[in-house]
């Protein structure tokens, strides 16, 4: 019986031994992963307790995207942010996704300063966004401008007649399948969507001719699509001033009086990625469509994008 007791009381303090090891690499590890995170951004995680400027990128092209527009909201929220640095690298996107992130940056505009830095490229939609901001910055050599819409489908009827394959489309009118890839626009089809383009040219001039205070005939003239050295859209008022970042804190400092040497938080700009996200199937797939289809093409609706041909 005293060796039955003997032994359970070792495998007890055996058991309670290995659970204080498991607890202490457990603190272990979450201590080595906060060092980490420090080393990565130590001033970054200081500002997140204190007040700050903050800073948001827009880049690659623009389309639908909620956590942009829902970290716009809570910086608008967050009493520790005194000011929003717009930083954006961007071609432009489908019309409806610059419109969002448009009308999010003029809420918050309504709550704090919102100065908004034209990186490489801030065109069309990209562009849009831009002019939401209080004040807009680019660099001499940014290319900005390209005020415009574009609606651009694909057409294979001369391919499928080669291939011997033929398509059959029953509709309950003459436009509901304009445009369609398997024939040729209908000149119907072709004023519609014409009809559609020059509404939507026309509102993004008004908005352009709102925000930047010009002329809407000047506007016209300046937007036929083409785009425009930071240089020459100072020039044409289509931005503020030159410069990046720096110049930005200086310009709150000048008019908001928010120190130039408060730190300055960067928000990420997209939802953080799980361990084994790469092999989830979504992203793949969305991986494998980046690779086959030039991104322009896979936008929805009218699109407010630059390229070059």
């Amino acid at each position: 019986m005293s060796s039955d007791t003997d032994a359970w009381l070792e495998r007890r303090t055996l058991a309670r031994r290995a659970t204080r090891w498991r607890i202490v690499a457990v603190l272990a590890l979450l201590v080595l992963a906060l060092i980490g995170l420090w080393r990565l951004d130590p001033g970054n995680l200081i500002a997140q307790r204190q007040v700050h400027v903050a800073r948001l990128e827009i880049s690659g092209v623009i389309a639908e995207n909620d956590w942009w527009l829902e970290k716009l909201k809570e910086a608008g929220e967050d009493d520790r942010v005194r000011a929003v640095i717009l930083y954006i690298n961007s071609p432009g996107g489908s019309t409806y996704g610059g419109e969002a992130l448009f009308q999010a940056v003029r809420q918050l505009s309504e709550q704090k300063p919102v100065v908004s830095v034209i990186g490489t490229l801030g065109a069309s939609a990209g562009y849009m966004v831009a002019i939401a901001g209080d004040y807009v910055l680019a660099r001499e050599t940014s290319l900005t401008g390209s005020i415009g819409v574009l609606f651009q489908t694909a057409e294979f009827s001369k391919l499928m007649e080669k291939v011997g394959v033929s398509a059959e489309t029953i509709t309950s009118g003459p436009l509901k399948a304009e445009p369609n890839p398997t024939r040729p626009m209908s000149p119907a089809g072709r004023a519609q969507i014409q009809n559609m383009v020059n509404e939507t040219h026309a509102w993004f001039v008004d908005l352009v001719a709102s925000r930047r205070d010009l002329p809407r005939d000047e506007v016209a003239k300046l937007a036929d699509g083409r785009v425009y050295s930071g240089r020459a859209a100072l020039q044409s008022r289509l931005i503020d001033g030159l410069g990046g970042v720096a110049e930005a804190r200086d310009w709150l400092a000048r008019t908001h009086r928010i120190p130039a040497d408060l730190p300055l938080r960067d928000i990420p700009s997209e939802p953080p990625a799980g361990l084994l996200d790469g092999l989830g199937s979504r992203t793949f797939a969305t991986l494998v469509g980046k690779s086959l289809i030039p991104e322009r093409l896979r936008l929805d609706g009218l699109t407010s994008l630059w390229h070059p041909d």
